[in-house]
């Protein structure tokens, strides 16, 4: 049977996992089996929560007698490792594009990755069921972007297909009516993306581009057949330094609709799945005993933000967790680094905690996310970011920001990003919307989104892309903010609260057990204040005029993970645990922080 890999590349959000979707549906894989529900590939609840790909996936369709491996990426170029992995296990792609908003910045950067791999691209202008859609424009914009990354002439005269995936309909030209199927996607697919050139008479060799568990075969590796034909038995297993090693694969398995299939023999060019290999990690090349030769190692760009994962010390730390050691802690954090190479982690002398390195915030707040989900309780600190010397000259990442705001509030984000060293590159307005592009020193980005979604109402659009790592550009100045700090330990109650919520904004209800040292609050003013939330009213046996009348409360801004993260400062760290997440000063007692500070 003839093949075709390809993976589903697009900047969050345009509509990747939806297409799949269609596409599932309409093959002939699927005409028996009766596909239920939407995003199907989006299997992790966090994904479905969020509505974006975390994990790459795979599956496969058959249509007109030939098999289409299908790999949906993620959107974030915060999972940029899994995208540049996907690039070794296909043959060509489908760049999605909304529309209306063109080509964003991550568009560029799965682009970027697709079109150094050397690969055919197919450009589906998706969502054209929009009421404002514009696919010419959007097709010159992408055109422009494919000339500025410096893509051959050949990959510039790239197919062009107009598409709703929502309503599972394609075209080769922008007009809905017309339309009645996917077909013309599959066509395109089948014509445009070449069948993989592969030798199957040579010596054995399998790339590993990922790796996942199984309840019942233990760990897998998922790569491709690069040459010769692939079956269970004796391999030789190369690791990332070139150390040749005896393996036994005990299962091959190949990608059919969403599941996998066991087989006797792959064939060159085939995605495969295997078993057997308990130790077998990303980059590692499995190869004939008799001539054993390593493919090329992946390079993976090199993580730019840090934090410091440790035990649980607050008061009510190890009362919600399962899991609350630093063992535990330790043993999770090895299980994610074999299944993400964009991820390091170090051990902190200091805190006796962990430095975990990733590509950003979200690449981080997600596996906090998972952890505490699976009944993790551990306490993070601020984000960081990495710096290098190059050269003998300090170097620090930075970052492409492209915002989209209403004109009159333009003004309040030039000013705040300013003031964060960024540097505005590019402006320009359209019926009423500001679209600007800043450079940015990663640091700066670190704690502005919150700001910058209530400075716009929630009306903005914040786009990042790292860029690379540019000399040092000097202190920040003073852009934090001051807290409201518990008193002491106790309940939360309306009167106490009554008397803080006139000094800032409080992030708890009433009813709660809070902590002395513990952050309920963002004061109005830059300064830190404490105050007593465990405060009851004084009663007598004198009846006021007051008396009765119910205390108005103000709705208190709950803090997310993602939020409290963005939130805290230097000197602050947020608890998590499965039940709650809550900010507190790295120092808890009030006369430790004002020594700290060198007030006495």
């Amino acid at each position: 049977m003839e093949l075709r890999n390809i993976a589903i590349i697009a900047h969050v959000d345009h509509g990747k996992t939806t297409l799949v979707d269609s596409l599932l549906k309409q093959s002939e894989t699927f005409r028996e089996k009766g596909l239920e529900g939407e995003t199907i590939m989006d299997s992790n609840p966090l994904e479905r929560e969020r509505g974006i790909t975390i994990l790459s996936k795979n599956a496969a369709v058959i249509y007109g007698g030939v098999k289409i491996n299908i790999v949906d990426t993620p959107g974030h170029a915060d999972f940029g490792g899994e995208v540049e992995r996907i690039m070794n296990l296909v043959d060509g792609c489908l760049l999605l594009v909304d529309a209306k908003e063109g080509p964003m910045p991550q568009t560029r950067f799965v682009l970027k990755k697709a079109l150094e791999a050397g690969h055919r691209i197919i450009l589906v202008i998706n969502k054209i069921d929009k009421p404002d859609a514009r696919p010419d424009w959007v097709l010159n914009q992408t055109f422009d972007l494919f000339v500025a990354l410096g893509a051959s002439d050949e990959q510039t005269d790239f197919p062009v297909i107009y598409a709703s995936a929502k309503q599972a309909k394609a075209g080769w030209e922008p007009n809905l009516g017309v339309m009645t199927d996917i077909k013309p996607l599959f066509q395109t697919i089948i014509e445009e993306i070449p069948a993989p050139s592969a030798d199957p008479n040579g010596s054995l060799q399998v790339s590993v581009a990922n790796v996942s568990y199984d309840n019942y075969k233990g760990k897998m590796g998922i790569g491709r057949v690069r040459r010769g034909v692939f079956k269970p038995g004796n391999v030789a297993w190369i690791n990332r330094d070139g150390k040749v090693a005896p393996a036994k694969v005990t299962s091959v398995m190949i990608f059919d609709g969403m599941g996998r299939i066991e087989v006797t023999e792959a064939p060159a060019g085939e995605i495969v799945a295997f078993a057997g290999i308990e130790g077998v990690n990303i980059g590692e090349t499995l190869a004939d005993p008799a001539n054993p030769e390593a493919l090329p190692v992946l390079k993976i760009e090199e993580p730019t933000v840090k934090m410091t994962f440790a035990v649980n010390t607050s008061p009510l730390g190890g009362q919600e967790g399962q899991y609350t050691t630093s063992r535990n802690i330790k043993d999770r954090l090895d299980r994610e680094l074999q299944n993400d190479v964009a991820l390091r982690v170090e051990t902190d002398s200091q805190t006796e905690g962990f430095i975990v390195s990733g590509r950003g915030e979200l690449h981080l707040a997600i596996l906090i996310e998972k952890m505490r989900r699976e009944g993790y309780e551990l306490q993070v600190s601020r984000p960081q970011v990495i710096y290098k010397t190059i050269n003998g000259e300090k170097q620090e990442p930075f970052e492409e920001v492209s915002i989209e705001v209403p004109e009159n509030m333009a003004g309040t984000v030039i000013e705040k990003l300013g003031k964060r060293k960024g540097e505005l590159k590019d402006m320009k307005a359209d019926n009423g919307v500001s679209f600007m592009e800043f450079v940015i020193p990663t640091r700066g980005l670190i704690g502005y989104r919150n700001e910058f979604m209530m400075d716009t109402r929630g009306q903005g659009i914040l786009n990042t892309l790292f860029i690379g790592y540019r000399p040092y550009c000097g202190d920040l100045g003073n852009i934090g903010h001051g807290s409201l700090i518990a008193h002491e330990s106790g309940e939360s109650n309306s009167y106490g609260m009554k008397m803080a919520q006139e000094r800032g904004q409080l992030f708890i209800n009433p009813g709660i057990m809070i902590y002395e040292g513990q952050v309920i609050g963002q004061n109005a003013k830059p300064e830190d204040l404490v105050v007593n939330l465990c405060k009851e009213k004084r009663l007598s046996n004198m009846r006021s005029k007051g008396d009765g009348v119910a205390l108005a409360l103000d709705v208190p801004r709950i803090m997310g993970l993602e939020d409290a993260l963005e939130y805290i400062g230097d000197d602050e760290l947020v608890e998590v645990t499965p039940k709650n997440i809550r900010i507190r000063k790295t120092l808890l007692k009030d006369y430790e922080r004002r020594r700290a500070a060198g007030q006495g």
